[in-house]
């Protein structure tokens, strides 16, 4: 009996440790973050289209669903003004995929300010991070 709680302690510690933070993997993460940022501000669909996965379940903090080709013609069409994103209280954990949490204030002018919860998916493949998921939830600033 005794045996089988080391074992479990030990599978468990290396379970925490595989979870550890890369400082390697982290920083390409939140390199990716800022390019996801950029094209966003800048209606940048060919970027968006190499940072969405083509199976990209994104929701937005109000509930609506959102596929890649929804969220790049948003963007694109001026749709959705996005004139500033600013990154706060940002986590990286690494899973062979990436959970990237934070804080996000989205500007979509001046006084038209979302302060949101958000929870991305990142999924390292040949074409380099890719968003597979979004969950954003809204904050009552």
């Amino acid at each position: 009996m005794m045996m089988n709680k080391l074992i479990w302690v030990f599978a468990c510690s290396v379970a925490l440790s595989a979870a550890s933070v890369d400082s390697k993997s982290d920083k390409e993460v939140l390199a990716t973050m800022d390019a996801y940022k950029e094209a966003m501000t800048h209606k940048d669909g060919a970027a968006l289209s190499k940072l969405l996965a083509d199976d990209l379940a994104y929701t937005h903090s109000g509930g609506q669903f959102e596929a890649k080709a929804d969220v790049i013609k948003s963007i694109t069409t001026s749709k959705t003004i996005v004139e500033r994103i600013d990154f706060s209280d940002t986590t990286v954990r690494l899973y062979g995929k990436a959970l990237v949490k934070g804080k996000v204030d989205l500007w979509h002018s001046k006084t038209n300010i979302v302060h949101m919860n958000v929870l991305d998916v990142w999924v390292e493949g040949e074409q380099g991070w890719q968003m597979v998921a979004r969950q954003a939830t809204r904050l009552g600033h």
